[in-house]
């Protein structure tokens, strides 16, 4: 958040603050309405209107630029290059591609605004809905939307802390410029925050079955528990991951697509597979706007091949040969992620190919299994929803919380998950050989395989859906993987790469514009 929106939220109440000699600087501006009157006479329209102001953030991926968080959890990977039209196309995402960013790097600071409003906007629905009085607010159903919330609260905390590391902690309204900043919290801090709210969220939240059609892409139970479970892997907590996957797995609410890609289409959208997912719609009244100005996405256009045989896209977020080559040859997901397009499909091939590549990310491009496509209604805007938390993830976290806790039945039951992934696209189940990275690599039964083979299913069950940086990261392999990624790259590739520095590039640099607003100190070595 930065002054332009805090003045925006507040200046309403700076306008009845004026005071002076004269009169009628001390008479309220008509048509003003009190934040405290608002939540005095308020009603249940108000109350669920706060709490979807506190959703929308989470759509938002362009403000002055391009800012989807796969740019970095893709791309800063060994799962995809930058692409574009060529080197010079987005330099934002050219340093973080190849670990040169800045501190005045503009798609994070976009980012950072972006998260740091939806916690502005949590708080305020958490502040004050308990002070909401309205003949027609059920109390089920103002505890139901303080959970969302706390869970809305807890999951932009969470997307801040793993990409920059310990925020400030604020848990009230800002609503003077001398409440704006505290000093940064811990990392362990920041998750027992975090921790604390989703556990709040936990209790209130209603199961995704009870929400109805009308509580589609609204936080659940079973997200509260996903991601309780995704904080503790992260905390390297265990047991504690253990219990929520337990919990998630044995709902009885989700389940995975008898098709893969069925996840990756508008009919499969808040399906039976998926946990929790960031909602866009079909907007023809969109433009070139920035946060807020329309209900769609700029994925789809900035994923899609630049040929106009394929969609006319932009052609950012290319998977690398790595990530094919990771694939197992008899594994359909990888045409499911990959789409590799012929001469023929070219319209110009010096612009459809970065660095030596040509692929295309596939499912956020909003392709159909058979490579065709769907017109989008505005062209700076799709209607894909963004999965987030997806079932087949949900098994692939509890296996390997499983695997770690490390006793013979947790063994036994990882491996029923992992082959539980592994089936629906027919593939051998745990323990295997196979093909992968061009070389026979055998996972035998003991647990430093069973860890390595749910690393490998996570790349390829979820490759291209911005989740492999940041697995990297939380498993402290970042920089060896990375290091021996690039290696194998092509030269082109290779002349691009700066330097990993361990120890700093595992997170990205605080902006400068929050810098400057006071107390926030930067990132070591940056």
């Amino acid at each position: 958040m930065n002054t332009k929106y805090f003045k925006y939220l507040f200046m309403g109440l700076s306008v009845a603050s004026l005071t002076g000699c004269n009169d009628w600087l001390e008479e309220e501006t008509p048509g003003i309405t009190r934040l405290d009157d608002y939540f005095n006479t308020g009603s249940q329209s108000a109350a669920e209107s706060i709490v979807n102001a506190a959703y929308t953030p989470l759509q938002w991926d362009f403000g002055s630029t391009y800012c989807a968080e796969w740019f970095i959890g893709d791309i800063a990977s060994d799962d995809a290059l930058k692409g574009g039209q060529n080197i010079a196309d987005g330099g934002d995402y050219y340093d973080i591609d190849n670990f040169k960013v800045q501190a005045d790097n503009d798609m994070l600071l976009n980012y950072w605004r972006a998260q740091w409003t939806g916690i502005s906007r949590a708080n305020l629905a958490i502040n004050k809905l308990p002070e909401l009085k309205a003949d027609d607010l059920t109390e089920a159903l103002r505890t139901r939307l303080l959970a969302e919330a706390h869970f809305l609260r807890a999951f932009y905390y969470f997307r801040l802390v793993r990409v920059f590391g310990g925020m400030p902690i604020v848990d009230y309204i800002v609503d003077s410029s001398n409440k704006w900043y505290p000093v940064r919290a811990s990392v362990d801090d920041c998750y027992d925050f975090i921790v604390a709210d989703l556990e709040e969220a936990e209790k209130g939240l209603a199961l995704k079955s009870a929400m109805g059609p009308d509580g589609l892409g609204r936080a659940t139970k079973g997200a509260a528990q996903a991601m309780l479970m995704k904080v503790a892997l992260y905390r390297k907590d265990y047991p504690t991951a253990k219990s929520w996957g337990e919990k998630v797995v044995k709902s009885g609410e989700y389940d995975l697509f008898g098709d893969y890609y069925d996840n990756f289409t508008l009919p499969g959208e808040n399906g039976i597979e998926s946990v929790f997912e960031i909602q866009y719609m079909e907007d023809d009244m969109s433009d070139y706007g920035g946060f807020g100005f329309t209900r769609g996405t700029f994925t789809q256009i900035l994923t899609r091949s630049r040929s106009n045989n394929l969609g006319g896209g932009w052609g950012f977020n290319r998977p690398t040969q790595n990530l094919y080559d990771e694939y197992e040859p008899a594994d359909p997901r990888r045409e499911m992620t990959i789409l590799t397009p012929s001469p023929a499909d070219m319209t110009n091939e010096a612009e459809e190919t970065y660095c030596g590549n040509t692929y295309i990310s596939k499912k956020q491009g909003w392709y159909n299994k058979d490579n065709t496509f769907s017109a989008l209604a505005h062209h700076s805007r799709g209607p894909l929803n963004n999965r987030q938390i997806r079932f087949s993830d949900v098994l692939l976290m509890y296996a390997e919380a499983l695997t770690e806790v490390g006793t013979a039945a947790d063994l036994a039951t990882a491996k029923t998950l992992l082959n539980r992934v592994r089936s629906r696209v027919g593939l051998a189940p745990f323990p295997y050989s196979a093909t992968i990275q061009k070389t026979t690599k055998t996972f035998t039964d003991t647990q430093a395989d069973l860890r390595a083979a749910i690393r490998h299913e996570r790349r390829v069950e979820l490759g291209m859906e911005g989740h492999r940086w940041f697995d990297l990261v939380r498993w402290g392999i970042a920089k060896q993987t990375m290091d021996a990624y690039i290696a194998q790259e092509n030269d082109e590739a290779k002349q691009q790469w700066g330097t990993f520095v361990e120890g700093k590039n595992e997170v990205f640099p605080i902006p400068t514009q929050e810098l400057q607003l006071g107390k926030l100190t930067q990132n070591p070595n940056y």
